[in-house]
């Protein structure tokens, strides 16, 4: 696929239900979140094991555990969004939910295009009001700690 811009990305919150593959995340119940400024990222990072040994010139490095990081998504404060309630919900509690990340990337031909899409588990560990001033839109960013793989469904023509 092409390059892309960030325009036109959904995000979407689900149920708390676990997930192994693209066919059960597609089936589980999503609710939109709407006014969304910032989708942030999100991606693989190892961490890296150092071992120094006294009797070696070099330290040596290894990869660890993998981490997937925390997304920072920021939205306009709107209360009566059902998106925006589920997020503040989340964050209440202690589970994690799922979530898909939508990007506006179809191909333009195909028998039936389809977007990229990004699936995957997270905590919503905090919600932070921003204020600013009088010519700004209140936005709350949520941080979605990441648990586990992100599983991408790259866009298709059929």
């Amino acid at each position: 696929m092409p390059i892309t811009t960030a325009a036109g990305t959904k995000v979407s919150i689900g149920t708390t239900s676990p997930m192994t593959d693209a066919t059960t995340y597609e089936a589980d119940t999503w609710v939109a979140i709407a006014n969304i400024q910032d989708v942030g990222e999100a991606g693989s990072e190892a961490e890296i094991v150092i071992g120094k040994y006294v009797d070696q010139t070099y330290a040596r490095k290894l990869k660890g555990s993998r981490d997937n990081g925390t997304m920072e998504l920021v939205v306009a404060r709107d209360s009566s969004d059902a998106g925006y309630a589920a997020l503040v919900a989340a964050e209440q509690s202690s589970a994690a939910y799922n979530f898909q990340v939508e990007l506006n990337d179809k191909p333009a031909t195909g028998a039936s295009p389809k977007n990229s899409k990004f699936y995957f588990s997270a905590i919503v560990a905090s919600r932070k009001n921003s204020f600013k001033g009088a010519d700004d839109i209140v936005n709350t960013t949520f941080s979605l700690a990441i648990s586990g793989a992100i599983l991408e469904v790259a866009a298709s023509a059929t």
